[in-house]
């Protein structure tokens, strides 16, 4: 009988490869389905499609999807100390969400130059090309964990505020001076006045905002409202993570959009904004590349968009790509300049 571990890496390992298959047929049969609608029900251009939709995913399954898992399995090759990124959502986004979106655009191309509307894709693209992106980025977030038992082993945070000693920032200078090959120093701590305590880093925060920073447990008759779990956390997260993408894309199923040349720019910069999930989720350059491939073209195509033909897309959507931008501009690099550097400023 396979253990437990056999029978999770096999789940895993089919999950991921339904939701490489099932979207290509699935768009590929609609695409079949619209050659026969514009060449007057021929069920040649229809099987022609089909056909090639099976000849494609099966050379790729063999040829690429294959391989690649093997040597990612074994740790082998170039995939050996990879850490920062991850192949098999870039081989899923580049073997199959890319296809899929070429031929949503194919598919709006022949529409407008036939002057006929069969379809044009509202829903599909949203619930089943970007929902297998979704599955394998969880997929491949969730490897590491059990799926069975507590999470005892995974990283929690720590005890909320403590009313305790900690160290000043002369004496952690003083002790990277020691480090470093000067007079080492002991180190010295004061205790922090009253109403003020120290957060998880370290620093001196005031008990009037407390509740902010607070990660306490209850132990009461709601302590069940109290419980945390990663494993849980994470699939909130994943989705939460593509919502801009998917209303963006959802903006392309208007039919009054599709019909016209917008529905490119939306599929294309879509495209680039889903690369991101190739960076781990704990990479420093997500936030960077977040604004640079998200939130900076999705702000610019909303207000072309809202402009041309009205509120398609909420406004909620264009305050967040605003307000994110702004932030990252003001955080990373305005605050760096002398005068917002004051400590007499807000």
């Amino acid at each position: 009988m396979p253990s437990g571990r056999t029978v999770k890496l096999i789940l895993y390992e089919v999950l991921e490869f339904v939701c490489l298959c099932v979207p290509m047929f699935v768009v590929l049969e609609r695409f079949a389905s619209l050659m026969s609608f514009v060449n007057v029900n021929d069920t040649t251009a229809y099987w022609l499609v089909v056909a090639a939709s099976i000849a494609y995913v099966t050379s790729v399954s063999l040829f690429v999807w294959v391989p690649l898992k093997y040597f990612i399995l074994k740790s082998r090759g170039i995939f050996k100390e990879v850490t920062n990124w991850r192949p098999v959502t870039l081989a899923h986004a580049l073997l199959c969400t890319l296809p899929c979106f070429a031929i949503l655009i194919a598919s709006s191309k022949v529409q407008l130059d036939m002057g006929v509307l069969y379809d044009h894709f509202s829903e599909l693209p949203v619930s089943l090309v970007l929902f297998a992106l979704i599955c394998v980025d969880i997929v491949e977030r969730i490897r590491p964990y059990s799926l069975r038992g507590q999470a005892d082993s995974l990283d929690f945070e720590g005890p909320g505020p403590v009313l305790e000693q900690v160290s000043t920032v002369s004496s952690h200078m003083q002790s990277n001076r020691g480090a470093n090959g000067s007079e080492p120093r002991s180190e010295v701590t004061s205790t922090l006045p009253s109403g003020h305590w120290a957060d998880m880093n370290g620093i001196a925060r005031s008990s009037t905002m407390a509740y902010v920073y607070s990660s306490h447990s209850d132990s009461g008759s709601l302590s069940f409202l109290w419980v945390r779990d990663p494993r849980a956390e994470l699939f909130l997260e994943t989705f939460v993570f593509w919502l801009d993408t998917v209303e963006m894309i959802r903006v392309a199923g208007v039919q009054e959009v599709y019909n016209s040349n917008w529905a490119f720019p939306i599929y294309i910069l879509s495209f680039f904004s889903i690369l991101r999930v190739v960076v781990t989720p704990n990479n420093p350059m997500l936030a960077s590349l977040g604004v640079i491939a998200q939130d900076l073209p999705f702000l610019v195509l909303r207000i072309c968009l809202v402009t041309i033909f009205g509120y398609v897309t909420p406004i909620l959507y264009i305050m967040k790509n605003l307000l994110t931008c702004l932030t990252f501009l003001y955080f990373h690099f305005l605050t760096k300049l002398k005068v917002f550097n004051r400590g007499s400023l807000f």
